[in-house]
Protein backbone atom coordinates (compact mmCIF):
# COMPACT_ATOMS: atom_id res chain seq x y z
CA UNK A 1 0.00 0.00 0.00
CA UNK A 2 1.19 3.70 -0.94
CA UNK A 3 2.61 5.41 1.60
CA UNK A 4 1.08 9.01 0.22
CA UNK A 5 -2.04 9.67 1.96
CA UNK A 6 -4.87 10.36 -1.04
CA UNK A 7 -7.64 13.03 -0.15
CA UNK A 8 -10.58 11.52 0.72
CA UNK A 9 -13.98 13.49 1.06
CA UNK A 10 -14.76 14.76 4.67
CA UNK A 11 -17.80 12.73 5.04
CA UNK A 12 -15.92 9.60 3.53
CA UNK A 13 -15.94 6.86 6.67
CA UNK A 14 -12.30 6.54 5.90
CA UNK A 15 -11.45 10.17 6.46
CA UNK A 16 -10.38 9.09 10.07
CA UNK A 17 -9.35 5.83 10.16
CA UNK A 18 -5.91 5.27 10.15
CA UNK A 19 -4.45 3.84 6.58
CA UNK A 20 -2.47 0.63 8.51
CA UNK A 21 -6.45 -0.15 9.27
CA UNK A 22 -7.28 -0.74 5.98
CA UNK A 23 -7.14 -4.08 3.96
CA UNK A 24 -4.15 -4.64 1.40
CA UNK A 25 -6.15 -7.08 -0.74
CA UNK A 26 -10.02 -6.77 -1.65
CA UNK A 27 -11.62 -9.39 -3.25
CA UNK A 28 -14.94 -8.51 -4.46
CA UNK A 29 -17.84 -10.98 -6.19
CA UNK A 30 -19.98 -8.83 -8.50
CA UNK A 31 -23.34 -9.45 -8.42
CA UNK A 32 -26.44 -8.41 -9.44
CA UNK A 33 -25.89 -6.56 -13.14
CA UNK A 34 -28.71 -9.39 -14.65
CA UNK A 35 -31.17 -7.81 -11.75
CA UNK A 36 -29.94 -4.45 -12.83
CA UNK A 37 -31.30 -5.29 -15.97
CA UNK A 38 -34.19 -6.93 -15.56
CA UNK A 39 -35.35 -3.86 -13.62
CA UNK A 40 -35.09 -1.86 -15.86
CA UNK A 41 -36.62 -4.00 -18.72
CA UNK A 42 -33.27 -4.14 -20.41
CA UNK A 43 -31.44 -7.50 -21.99
CA UNK A 44 -28.94 -9.35 -19.60
CA UNK A 45 -25.56 -7.71 -21.57
CA UNK A 46 -27.22 -4.18 -20.96
CA UNK A 47 -26.12 -5.24 -17.01
CA UNK A 48 -22.53 -6.55 -17.92
CA UNK A 49 -21.86 -3.41 -19.93
CA UNK A 50 -23.04 -1.40 -17.14
CA UNK A 51 -21.49 -3.49 -14.69
CA UNK A 52 -18.14 -3.01 -16.65
CA UNK A 53 -18.14 0.50 -15.80
CA UNK A 54 -18.64 0.12 -12.17
CA UNK A 55 -15.31 -2.16 -12.72
CA UNK A 56 -13.69 1.22 -13.78
CA UNK A 57 -14.57 3.20 -11.49
CA UNK A 58 -13.50 0.83 -8.72
CA UNK A 59 -10.23 0.05 -10.00
CA UNK A 60 -9.36 3.57 -10.32
CA UNK A 61 -10.29 4.75 -6.97
CA UNK A 62 -8.43 1.10 -5.39
CA UNK A 63 -5.48 2.26 -7.10
CA UNK A 64 -5.95 5.99 -6.23
CA UNK A 65 -6.30 4.51 -2.52
CA UNK A 66 -3.19 2.42 -2.68
CA UNK A 67 -4.97 -1.00 -1.93
CA UNK A 68 -1.93 -3.18 -2.81
CA UNK A 69 -3.95 -5.72 -4.88
CA UNK A 70 -8.02 -5.84 -6.30
CA UNK A 71 -9.44 -9.54 -7.14
CA UNK A 72 -12.89 -9.53 -9.60
CA UNK A 73 -14.60 -12.88 -10.19
CA UNK A 74 -15.32 -11.88 -13.89
CA UNK A 75 -16.69 -15.13 -14.96
CA UNK A 76 -16.68 -19.07 -13.39
CA UNK A 77 -15.98 -21.75 -14.82
CA UNK A 78 -19.73 -22.36 -14.27
CA UNK A 79 -21.11 -19.42 -15.70
CA UNK A 80 -20.36 -21.71 -19.41
CA UNK A 81 -23.87 -22.96 -18.59
CA UNK A 82 -25.24 -19.75 -19.13
CA UNK A 83 -27.11 -18.88 -22.73
CA UNK A 84 -24.58 -18.90 -25.51
CA UNK A 85 -25.26 -14.80 -26.17
CA UNK A 86 -25.14 -13.96 -23.09
CA UNK A 87 -21.13 -15.88 -22.80
CA UNK A 88 -20.26 -14.22 -26.61
CA UNK A 89 -21.42 -10.49 -24.76
CA UNK A 90 -19.45 -11.17 -21.54
CA UNK A 91 -16.06 -12.63 -23.92
CA UNK A 92 -16.50 -9.23 -26.05
CA UNK A 93 -16.59 -7.19 -22.87
CA UNK A 94 -13.30 -8.28 -21.17
CA UNK A 95 -11.67 -8.29 -24.59
CA UNK A 96 -12.82 -4.64 -24.64
CA UNK A 97 -12.14 -3.45 -21.64
CA UNK A 98 -8.31 -4.72 -21.51
CA UNK A 99 -8.05 -3.50 -24.91
CA UNK A 100 -9.63 0.30 -23.84
CA UNK A 101 -8.19 -0.04 -19.98
CA UNK A 102 -4.38 -0.92 -20.70
CA UNK A 103 -3.33 3.02 -21.21
CA UNK A 104 -4.60 3.45 -17.98
CA UNK A 105 -3.03 0.60 -16.11
CA UNK A 106 0.15 2.01 -17.63
CA UNK A 107 -0.69 5.58 -16.53
CA UNK A 108 -2.12 4.35 -12.98
CA UNK A 109 0.70 2.16 -12.37
CA UNK A 110 -1.89 -0.89 -11.77
CA UNK A 111 -0.22 -4.48 -12.86
CA UNK A 112 -2.99 -6.98 -14.11
CA UNK A 113 -3.06 -10.72 -13.68
CA UNK A 114 -5.14 -13.13 -14.75
CA UNK A 115 -6.50 -16.46 -12.39
CA UNK A 116 -8.44 -19.52 -14.35
CA UNK A 117 -7.83 -21.60 -16.82
CA UNK A 118 -6.76 -21.02 -20.15
CA UNK A 119 -8.95 -24.11 -21.78
CA UNK A 120 -11.65 -22.86 -23.10
CA UNK A 121 -11.50 -19.14 -22.93
CA UNK A 122 -11.65 -17.68 -26.81
CA UNK A 123 -8.33 -17.13 -28.35
CA UNK A 124 -8.92 -13.42 -28.64
CA UNK A 125 -9.59 -13.14 -25.27
CA UNK A 126 -6.39 -14.96 -24.44
CA UNK A 127 -4.90 -12.91 -27.12
CA UNK A 128 -5.66 -9.33 -25.05
CA UNK A 129 -5.24 -11.01 -21.37
CA UNK A 130 -1.36 -12.05 -22.16
CA UNK A 131 -0.85 -8.99 -23.96
CA UNK A 132 -1.92 -6.50 -20.33
CA UNK A 133 -0.03 -9.05 -18.58
CA UNK A 134 2.86 -8.50 -20.68
CA UNK A 135 2.29 -4.81 -20.70
CA UNK A 136 1.93 -3.89 -16.90
CA UNK A 137 4.18 -6.75 -15.62
CA UNK A 138 6.58 -4.10 -14.59
CA UNK A 139 4.61 -2.02 -12.56
CA UNK A 140 4.29 -1.33 -8.95
CA UNK A 141 1.26 0.00 -8.01
CA UNK A 142 -2.35 -1.92 -7.35
CA UNK A 143 -2.42 -5.59 -8.32
CA UNK A 144 -5.96 -5.86 -10.87
CA UNK A 145 -6.67 -9.76 -10.85
CA UNK A 146 -9.24 -10.54 -12.96
CA UNK A 147 -10.73 -14.45 -12.26
CA UNK A 148 -11.63 -15.22 -15.50
CA UNK A 149 -12.78 -19.36 -16.27
CA UNK A 150 -12.26 -19.47 -12.58
CA UNK A 151 -13.52 -22.06 -10.12
CA UNK A 152 -11.56 -22.49 -6.53
CA UNK A 153 -12.08 -26.23 -6.28
CA UNK A 154 -10.78 -26.64 -10.08
CA UNK A 155 -7.53 -24.48 -8.27
CA UNK A 156 -7.13 -26.55 -5.62
CA UNK A 157 -7.25 -29.29 -7.46
CA UNK A 158 -4.55 -28.58 -10.41
CA UNK A 159 -2.30 -27.60 -6.98
CA UNK A 160 -2.66 -31.52 -5.71
CA UNK A 161 -2.38 -32.44 -9.52
CA UNK A 162 0.74 -30.46 -9.69
CA UNK A 163 2.33 -31.60 -6.58
CA UNK A 164 1.83 -35.42 -7.02
CA UNK A 165 3.32 -34.70 -10.13
CA UNK A 166 6.29 -33.07 -8.73
CA UNK A 167 6.58 -36.37 -5.97
CA UNK A 168 6.14 -38.39 -8.90
CA UNK A 169 9.16 -37.39 -11.09
CA UNK A 170 11.33 -37.08 -7.77
CA UNK A 171 11.33 -33.59 -7.51
CA UNK A 172 9.86 -33.24 -4.04
CA UNK A 173 9.04 -35.55 -0.99
CA UNK A 174 5.98 -36.35 0.27
CA UNK A 175 6.61 -35.09 3.37
CA UNK A 176 7.23 -31.34 2.02
CA UNK A 177 3.74 -30.85 1.10
CA UNK A 178 2.57 -28.28 3.53
CA UNK A 179 0.30 -25.37 3.14
CA UNK A 180 2.79 -23.03 1.65
CA UNK A 181 3.78 -25.74 -0.74
CA UNK A 182 0.06 -26.09 -1.94
CA UNK A 183 -0.52 -22.23 -1.86
CA UNK A 184 2.70 -21.99 -3.60
CA UNK A 185 0.88 -23.95 -6.69
CA UNK A 186 -2.34 -22.07 -6.75
CA UNK A 187 -2.90 -19.28 -9.59
CA UNK A 188 -2.69 -16.87 -6.40
CA UNK A 189 0.43 -17.68 -6.19
CA UNK A 190 2.53 -14.65 -5.34
CA UNK A 191 -0.26 -12.67 -4.34
CA UNK A 192 -1.27 -12.03 -0.46
CA UNK A 193 -4.43 -13.77 0.40
CA UNK A 194 -7.24 -10.94 1.09
CA UNK A 195 -8.13 -9.29 3.98
CA UNK A 196 -11.49 -8.70 2.55
CA UNK A 197 -14.16 -10.10 0.65
CA UNK A 198 -16.86 -8.01 -1.03
CA UNK A 199 -20.19 -9.18 -2.39
CA UNK A 200 -22.58 -7.75 -3.50
CA UNK A 201 -26.18 -7.84 -4.30
CA UNK A 202 -27.15 -9.61 -0.98
CA UNK A 203 -26.23 -12.70 -1.64
CA UNK A 204 -25.12 -14.47 1.52
CA UNK A 205 -22.77 -17.33 -0.55
CA UNK A 206 -18.64 -17.49 -1.77
CA UNK A 207 -19.59 -19.70 -4.61
CA UNK A 208 -17.06 -21.02 -5.25
CA UNK A 209 -14.12 -18.01 -5.17
CA UNK A 210 -10.66 -18.36 -3.35
CA UNK A 211 -11.81 -21.32 -0.89
CA UNK A 212 -8.39 -21.50 0.26
CA UNK A 213 -7.56 -17.62 -0.02
CA UNK A 214 -10.30 -16.18 1.63
CA UNK A 215 -10.14 -18.71 4.78
CA UNK A 216 -9.69 -15.31 7.42
CA UNK A 217 -10.82 -12.73 4.96
CA UNK A 218 -13.36 -10.35 6.32
CA UNK A 219 -16.39 -10.70 4.84
CA UNK A 220 -18.67 -7.36 3.65
CA UNK A 221 -22.16 -8.37 2.42
CA UNK A 222 -24.23 -5.27 0.52
CA UNK A 223 -27.58 -5.56 -0.85
CA UNK A 224 -26.01 -2.71 -3.76
CA UNK A 225 -26.42 -4.54 -7.39
CA UNK A 226 -23.03 -4.29 -8.51
CA UNK A 227 -23.91 -2.02 -11.69
CA UNK A 228 -24.98 0.74 -8.33
CA UNK A 229 -21.92 -0.18 -6.50
CA UNK A 230 -20.17 3.05 -6.36
CA UNK A 231 -16.77 4.71 -4.59
CA UNK A 232 -18.87 5.76 -1.63
CA UNK A 233 -20.03 1.61 -1.45
CA UNK A 234 -16.32 1.00 -1.56
CA UNK A 235 -15.26 3.28 1.49
CA UNK A 236 -17.87 1.93 3.29
CA UNK A 237 -17.06 -2.07 2.75
CA UNK A 238 -13.28 -0.76 3.48
CA UNK A 239 -14.35 0.82 6.57
CA UNK A 240 -16.45 -1.80 7.66
CA UNK A 241 -13.09 -3.80 7.67
CA UNK A 242 -11.51 -1.44 9.70
CA UNK A 243 -13.65 -1.40 12.28
CA UNK A 244 -13.41 -5.38 12.89
CA UNK A 245 -11.33 -6.93 15.34
CA UNK A 246 -9.46 -9.70 13.68
CA UNK A 247 -8.63 -12.61 15.99
CA UNK A 248 -6.84 -15.36 13.35
CA UNK A 249 -8.11 -18.37 15.67
CA UNK A 250 -6.24 -16.54 18.69
CA UNK A 251 -5.97 -13.18 20.37
CA UNK A 252 -7.12 -9.44 18.67
CA UNK A 253 -4.57 -9.00 15.93
CA UNK A 254 -2.41 -5.63 17.15
CA UNK A 255 -4.43 -2.48 14.95
CA UNK A 256 -1.78 -2.78 12.14
CA UNK A 257 -1.20 -7.06 11.90
CA UNK A 258 -4.20 -7.75 9.62
CA UNK A 259 -2.07 -8.86 6.56
CA UNK A 260 -3.15 -12.29 5.28
CA UNK A 261 -2.02 -15.13 7.63
CA UNK A 262 0.98 -17.16 6.68
CA UNK A 263 0.70 -20.07 4.88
Amino acid sequence: MSNAAPALPADSPLAAIPRERWPRHVAVIMDGNGRWAQARGLPRAAGHREGVETVRRIVTESARLGLGALTLYSFSSENWKRPADEVAALMFLCCEFLRLERPTMLRENIRFRRIGRREGLPAEVLAELDETERATAHLTGLTLCLALNYGSRTEIADAARALAAEVAAGKRSLDSIDESAVAAHLYTAGIADPDLLVRTAGEMRVSNYLLWQISYAEIHVTDVLWPDFTVADLHRALADFSARERRFGGVPAAPAAHASTPH
